[in-house]
């Protein structure tokens, strides 16, 4: 039975996290200096302290070491950090997925013994995926063959060389392991002769270009840290090899879909910061004798952004609980729906209508670079326009109420 009830574990999470961001990272998020300049510099400081709190390691299992967290409890955990700031969020929550992923369920012993130390003692040694999984983010390549290219790879005296280049990669920049797919058999097209490589940020022709700046009205439209990667003739032993050759160890989407409540969770927490500085600042501004929160217009706009903010956390809390209860979840009416999907397309439109009803209580203030809600306006329109929540996306709610499955290339 679907049961948001937090425990008592899932209470406390919450509360550290509120803590630390309201103590610690608002200050620093919304000094006047960090917001002022169009480059907003990520807080590495507070990265850190965040990791050493435990939150690089959320999902990864209590026996590799981790918190053990469930996918609602993540999603708590990144609203909350996201309502501090949105790029610590998007660091952290990428890291905190991959190592679940990696640690608790696809590599082997062998390769878990060799990674899994170095990822413990290390609290700066974050996670990357250079790639994309085939048939997951169609957006607007739905009506045709996907062209994107990838890095290729071949064996050679008992390693991979690869060569080529991944034009963005999310948290390329501070990853010390990346995990890499390749095509490994040039000659089959989509999924089929994929491999999936891990990569440490040492290996030799390995590089990491330097992440694009904001200059003047060009702002940075991506979350967090990231960057290219170029592979020229960068070689790594064949047991770096994940999962088995031709066969993509991501294949299949699970890994995919878990991490979408938690993005939709980390755009949540943008629409929260809005709504309660709107909330403050309402409260405190004063005009024809009255606080203009108690102005009918004043009043409506904070209600529509309370009524939207409630509606994307029960759309978030419902596909994280289905997703950590699917054998409960597949008994209900909705169980062909991908609710993962329709809570992230949801939560970014209705995010980004609260950001401008939050900055029109400001007024025009509100568009001033040293105030906070220009750049939650501008965190806002960045899940907006994603390509996993654009219009196309919502042709595989479409293709679930119609009971269709597209096929995908082989």
């Amino acid at each position: 039975m679907y049961d948001l009830t937090l425990t008592p574990e899932q209470l406390e999470f919450r509360e550290t996290v509120r803590d630390f961001v309201e103590s610690e990272v608002k200050p620093a998020a919304r000094h006047p200096g960090r917001l002022e300049p169009f480059e907003k510099p990520l807080l590495a400081d507070l990265l850190d302290k965040a990791s050493r709190m435990g939150l690089r390691t959320l999902a990864l299992s209590e026996e590799a070491g981790g918190a053990g967290a469930d996918c609602l409890t993540s999603c708590i955990v990144m609203e909350e950090l996201a309502a501090g700031d949105v790029d610590i969020a998007a660091v952290l929550g990428h890291t905190a997925v991959l190592a679940h992923v990696l640690f608790d369920r696809l590599m082997t012993d062998a390769q878990r013994a060799r990674w899994l130390p170095k990822f413990l003692e290390d609290e700066d040694c974050h996670l990357a995926f250079a790639g994309r999984e085939p048939g997951a983010g169609i957006g607007w390549r739905y009506h045709r063959p996907d062209s994107a290219a990838e890095p290729a790879a071949v064996r050679q005296g008992g390693h991979w060389v690869i060569n080529g280049a991944v034009s963005f990669v999310a948290n390329a920049p501070l990853a010390k392991l990346y995990v890499v797919q390749v095509r490994t058999d040039p000659k089959k097209a989509g999924a089929g002769g994929v491999s999936t490589l891990l990569v440490p940020r040492d290996a030799a022709g390995l590089s990491v270009r330097e992440p694009s700046k904001a200059v003047g009205e060009a702002i940075r439209w991506h979350h967090g840290s990231g960057a290219a990667v170029v592979f020229k003739d960068c070689r790594v032993p064949e047991d770096h090899l994940l999962g088995r050759e031709g066969q993509s160890a991501l294949a299949g989407g699970a890994d995919a879909v878990r991490s979408v409540p938690l993005t939709a969770a980390i755009n949540l927490g943008v629409g929260s910061a809005a709504y309660q500085a709107a909330v403050e600042y309402s409260k405190l501004r004063r005009q024809g004798g009255h606080s203009i929160i108690e102005h009918h217009s004043i009043g409506l706009k904070l209600a529509d952004c309370a009524i939207r903010l409630e509606l994307a956390r029960n759309m978030i809390w419902k596909a994280a609980w289905a997703l950590d209860h699917p054998e409960a979840a597949a008994g209900g009416e909705e169980a062909a729906l991908p609710l993962h999907t329709m809570a992230r397309v949801y939560t970014a439109e209705a995010v980004n209508q609260v950001a401008l009803l939050a900055a029109e209580c400001f007024g025009a203030m509100g568009v001033m670079r040293d105030m906070p809600l220009q750049k939650y306006v501008h965190d806002a329109m960045v899940f907006l326009h994603a390509e996993d929540a654009d219009d196309a996306t919502k042709l595989g709610i479409a293709e679930a109420i119609a009971g269709y499955q597209r096929p995908l290339a082989a």
